[in-house]
């Protein structure tokens, strides 16, 4: 799909809206993904900083998405699992920025020659406007080709 397309379909979808999330920039190549959130009335929790759900939302599924576009309708590329860690409260707009180099896809390849299961692991993190990091997120991919 076409990034700018995609970027439309993302900003529009409701879960995204309801949490505040915006899709800042698609790179043509799906090799970068921008995401930005500021702190709204909904999406704060108890003593005011971002929800941590908002925070993990912030992050799925995109590497998921890039890793589609980039391997095609060859390759089966679902989210697997995901671990998040707080480092310091949320304030303001924060952002998360997904990137996946060439060494990382042509791995990709490697690893499912023949249809082998890939469960390789991307390490976003996000960060508030001073560039300090508010959340840690590893999320681990399932890859296969499908043959």
């Amino acid at each position: 799909m076409k990034s700018k397309y995609l970027k439309l379909l993302l900003n529009i979808y409701p879960p995204y809206i309801g949490a505040g999330i915006h899709v800042e920039r698609i790179r043509e190549d799906h090799r970068e993904i921008v995401v930005s959130m500021k702190l709204r009335w909904y999406n704060r929790n108890y003593v005011g900083t971002h929800f941590g759900g908002s925070l993990a939302s912030m992050t799925d599924p995109f590497f998921m998405l890039m890793l589609m576009n980039i391997l095609g309708k060859d390759y089966i590329v679902w989210d697997q699992a995901a671990r998040i860690q707080f480092v310091r409260p949320g304030r303001g707009r924060v952002v998360a920025s997904f990137h996946l180099n060439q060494k990382q896809i042509d791995e990709i390849y490697v690893q499912t020659r023949g249809g082998a299961v890939f469960r390789p692991e991307y390490t976003v993190n996000i960060v508030d406007e001073l560039g300090e990091v508010v959340a840690q997120v590893v999320k681990q991919e399932y890859i296969r080709k499908k043959v």
